[in-house]
């Protein structure tokens, strides 16, 4: 960065200096927000007719709206790491988020426009964030990080399948887009968490960094895509090839995660909630290949597993870290975070693990889940909103 860009940079707001501060702050809000709506709705205190209706509304917004926030703030900002090319800030941020936003409150308040309209705008986020993010990736030419163009692409037409029944399609694909969205985002996960969990636990335990096995790496997140294909496809409805694909995924990953060594991070919070929410991977995958093979419980409790084990763990403990790391400060963690870490694994255990057992009591264990949930993002919207909205510590752009 030269003289003229650093001096560009210092005029802005903080939180428009680089992709993570608005989007990890705002995502973690939303996230706070729409988990507290829909339970309000599950409970009937709120009445409301949100784009869709309720269900539509809150499975869509916790993947297009949450995790696609998280997505696009981790990505914009990694690209700047990988690239040494400074990263979309200031005005071409604040459209990006706006667009966000927009999107977020015309689904929720439904106001009678044309449904292309709020779909086009909606469509047009993730788009974005791929345009900005293959901006610096074409520039140096580096293709290793060029992975997640596609898989970018193949979010929005997760994204453009929830919208087909309102045009007149099945409202199966509704379901494929989706269970689609989140196995893309089970798979970015772990292509990241391959890549990062072994460097972070060896620099958080000063212990000898795991190295990756080629032949490991390529079976478990080809096993991910392979689930992706069937879903995708919609080819779920008692399919045992299926159920023995997620048995084998599961295997693998299982393998995976126990090579790094979760156990040595017990005294590391910012690391063992990352061993811990990638062992909601197999866990989740196990119930995928039960409900698949044997019909054993529903779909639901099985995806839950994922969406609040492995996505909804792994982006609390990134951006916890990730927001520490990129404005100079140490990376240790308040102990209201580690309560926060410790209330999002028991939401996950609660909503998946605790559902499958207990079935009987399933509204009590999906409010339960619902307010650790809130809880955990409430959190972290308390302790890094002050971190998020000022100037790195050091002095340093971002």
């Amino acid at each position: 960065m030269n003289i003229t860009d650093l001096k560009h940079e210092q005029q802005l707001m903080p939180v428009l200096q680089l992709g993570f501060r608005p989007f990890f702050l705002i995502g973690a809000a939303f996230a706070f927000i729409a988990m507290l709506v829909w339970l309000m709705f599950l409970n009937g205190v709120l009445s409301a007719t949100p784009l869709n209706g309720e269900l539509w509304w809150h499975s869509h917004e916790m993947l297009f709206g949450f995790v696609a926030a998280i997505v696009s703030g981790f990505l914009l900002t990694a690209v700047q790491t990988w690239t040494g090319v400074s990263g979309v800030k200031g005005k071409k941020l604040l459209f990006l988020l706006l667009i966000w936003i927009s999107a977020r409150v015309l689904i929720i308040t439904n106001p009678g426009i044309p449904i292309e309209i709020i779909m086009l705008l909606d469509l047009s986020f993730l788009p974005m964030t791929g345009y900005f993010l293959a901006q610096p990736l074409i520039k140096i030419r580096q293709y290793r990080n060029m992975i997640f163009l596609p898989v970018i692409a193949l979010m929005t037409v997760a994204n453009i399948f929830t919208y087909l029944p309102q045009f007149g399609f099945s409202s199966e694909f509704i379901n494929q887009g989706m269970h689609s969205m989140i196995i893309l985002t089970i798979f970015l996960i772990a292509t990241v968490g391959g890549r990062v969990i072994p460097m972070f636990t060896a620099n958080g335990t000063k212990t000898q960094k795991v190295l990756p096995i080629k032949g490991l790496e390529l079976t478990s997140l080809g096993s991910l895509l392979a689930i992706f294909v069937f879903i995708g496809a919609g080819l779920t409805e008692h399919n045992i090839v299926l159920g023995v694909l997620c048995f084998t995924s599961a295997a693998l990953h299982f393998y995976r995660s126990l090579r790094w060594r979760p156990w040595v991070t017990v005294r590391v919070p910012l690391v063992w909630l990352l061993h811990l929410s990638m062992t909601f991977l197999p866990i989740g995958l196990l119930l995928l290949g039960l409900h698949f093979t044997f019909g054993l419980l529903s779909l639901s409790t099985a995806l839950h597993s994922l969406t609040v084990g492995v996505i909804g763990g792994m982006i609390l403990a990134m951006i916890a870290r990730v927001s520490l790391g990129h404005t100079g400060r140490t990376l240790t963690v308040s102990p209201l975070m580690v309560l926060a870490f410790t209330a999002i694994v028991l939401a996950a255990l609660t909503r998946s693990i605790l559902v499958a057992i207990f079935p009987q009591f399933t509204a009590q264990l999906l409010l339960l889940s619902g307010l650790l949930w809130c809880s955990t993002f409430a959190c972290f919207v308390w302790v890094y909103s002050p971190i998020l909205c000022k100037a790195r510590t050091d002095g340093r752009p971002g």
